[in-house]
């Protein structure tokens, strides 16, 4: 993935990338399915949804960690 596309995931707001996590958790999911029903053969996309679900976890985390220091 490139910085650009890091760079777009920590300019949003909690909501937009908890939004768009649900949909990235759900389009693995049915990824994963067709991989073990042996429709396709998109490891490699698989892998990519991996990572960018990873970061926006990684990203909400930071930022609810940050809260929790400022209010403490």
């Amino acid at each position: 993935m490139k910085k650009t596309k890091l760079q777009e995931h920590k300019n949003k707001n909690s909501a937009e990338l908890t939004k768009e996590l649900g949909v990235l958790r759900a389009k693995l999911g049915g990824m994963k399915f067709d991989l073990a029903a042996g429709k396709s053969n998109t490891v490699k996309e698989i892998r990519e949804i991996k990572k960018q679900i990873a970061q926006m976890l990684t990203i909400l985390n930071e930022r609810s960690r940050k809260e929790s220091t400022i209010t403490e």
